[in-house]
């Protein structure tokens, strides 16, 4: 099955997909958008269009572990998401992934504004890929 992983932001929205084995994770798009109502038409359209069978939304909480405002807000527009896709929408961890993501496109010398164009995309794949190995985990042990 094809998971999808957003990455919600203010202004810019990462989008990541995995392969259909459920192993690999690949930044899609970003979707610059600030009105929730058409960002979470937009997310649904894309889970459709690249045929996901369920979204992972990341859930930025604190680093002592409590959940502030944005969580609150990312979980609110997550379960939007799942009313409008009819998709299962399971909210994970994105602690330091968009850090991460920074270090991924220093490593590959990515700047300047093609670095602000991708990074929503690639911090979604980190969140996704991180998905992904802790469910593969999961089913080794």
């Amino acid at each position: 099955m094809v998971v999808m992983a957003v990455d919600l932001g203010l202004a810019r929205t990462g989008i990541a997909v995995s392969d259909e084995g459920e192993t690999f994770a690949f930044p899609k798009t970003v979707v610059q958008e600030r009105n929730s109502d058409r960002l979470v038409e937009k997310i649904a359209a894309l889970a459709g269009e690249y045929g996901a069978g369920k979204i992972i939304v990341g859930y930025p909480i604190n680093m002592d572990g409590s959940a502030g405002a944005r969580a609150q807000t990312c979980k609110e527009l997550a379960d939007r998401i799942r009313e409008a896709s009819g998709l299962e929408t399971i909210l994970r961890d994105e602690r330091l992934t968009t850090v991460a993501a920074y270090a991924v496109l220093n490593e590959n010398n990515v700047r300047g504004k093609k670095r602000k164009a991708v990074v929503d995309a690639e911090a979604a794949c980190l969140l996704l890929q991180d998905y992904l190995d802790f469910c593969r985990h999961a089913r080794e042990h």
